[in-house]
């Protein structure tokens, strides 16, 4: 089986360890983590990764910054990237989608909503 790797960019560990505990119940997913935009634009560009998580609200560069230097970069710019936040208004989730994000959700996170997402990006069974 082939292994699919998922990048969790979040400042708040209670959020990363939430989301890696979902995702590791799928098959052939390992999780890699970041605290912030600019540490998870490094291990972006260092490894390759399948899917990305990003939370919006995060010190030193925040997630939107985060998916529109992906999106320029013509070397990541087709990874899938799901935004995470407690912004739910229309207009933080059509900006997200405007800068390249694939989803949006919406905190609090539900495991099962998160799994979803993560397989049809993933395109896992």
């Amino acid at each position: 089986m082939e292994t699919k790797r998922v990048l969790i960019v979040d400042d708040s560990p209670t959020m990363r360890q939430l989301l890696a505990f979902a995702l590791k119940r799928l098959p052939g997913v390992v999780i890699s983590e970041a605290a912030n935009g600019v540490d998870g634009l490094k291990k972006i560009t260092g490894e390759r990764f399948d899917l990305i998580f990003t939370d919006i609200n995060m010190p030193v560069m925040d997630g939107l910054k985060l998916v529109s230097l992906v999106r320029k970069d013509a070397a990541l710019n087709n990874i899938p990237i799901v935004v995470i936040s407690t912004e739910g208004a229309e207009e933080d989730r059509n900006r997200a989608f405007a800068l390249g994000a694939n989803d949006y959700i919406t905190k609090p996170v539900q495991s099962p909503q998160v799994q979803e997402v993560a397989r049809r990006l993933l395109v896992l069974k």
